[in-house]
């Protein structure tokens, strides 16, 4: 680890990278490392058994991690009429119609959860190429394309967050952050995990979850017993 930081080397020799360790002491460990100078985000990677490539085995879903993620994300909302005021009202950053479809095709992009009413999203379709490959496009699975914009706005604020499998079937996930207490990081993890679990596709038959790793924003790697994992889910 010749060129690494003080910190990071004392990072690397808190954490046994032979060991897989029960979900509570990974968690501990990691608040236990030497902190950087931000507030790093605690992050889960899950790697699936499942073929990426075939469309019935597609992992994707929601979940609402009842602590947040300790990032408060802009949201924005195409909608019209009274669709428009309960956006509003329920504190989306920027509503808008015709204009706010306009405003994002020039390419502002200043958001990171774009909300929708279903009779707009024929005007959406041309922003497809624009917010599909940055993940920012309305989507009904997602919950981001519905008439009832003001619940979904406080959703998307308080800590409803979409998971998806990447191009090689894993799944990674922001579950908080490092300054949060070892019990709100459980609870997130928790339901992260059980809404992964729902989300199995009917054709994955066998292992499903192959391994899990927690870290922080710079921090190691820490792998969880994975049998440990199945049973807190199943519990």
């Amino acid at each position: 680890m010749g060129g690494t930081s003080k910190r990071m080397r004392a990072a690397h020799a808190a954490v046994d990278r032979k060991k897989a360790y029960p979900l509570r002491e990974a968690v501990e460990i990691l608040k236990g490392t030497p902190p950087d100078k931000f507030d790093e985000a605690v992050e889960i990677s899950v790697t699936l058994e499942i073929d990426p490539k075939r469309t019935d085995q597609a992992v994707r879903g929601m979940v609402v991690l009842p602590h947040g993620t300790g990032k408060t994300r802009r949201v924005i909302v195409f909608a019209k009429g009274d669709e428009a005021k309960a956006a509003e009202a329920a504190c989306a950053d920027v509503v808008g119609g015709d204009d706010l479809i306009q405003r994002v095709a020039g390419g502002w992009l200043d958001f990171e959860v774009a909300v929708a009413t279903p009779d707009l999203m024929k005007d959406l379709a041309r922003l497809g190429k624009l917010l599909g490959p940055r993940g920012l496009m309305p989507s009904p699975k997602a919950g981001t394309v519905t008439m009832d914009v003001a619940r979904a706005v406080k959703e998307m604020k308080g800590g409803k967050v979409e998971f998806k499998m990447d191009r090689q079937g894993d799944v990674h996930l922001a579950c908080g952050r490092r300054s949060f207490p070892v019990e709100h990081l459980l609870g997130n993890i928790q339901a992260f995990l059980e809404a992964l679990w729902r989300a199995r596709p009917a054709s994955v038959k066998g292992v499903y979850v192959k391994a899990v790793t927690l870290s922080t924003t710079m921090g190691p790697g820490v792998k969880l017993d994975i049998l440990k994992v199945r049973e807190a889910v199943a519990a």
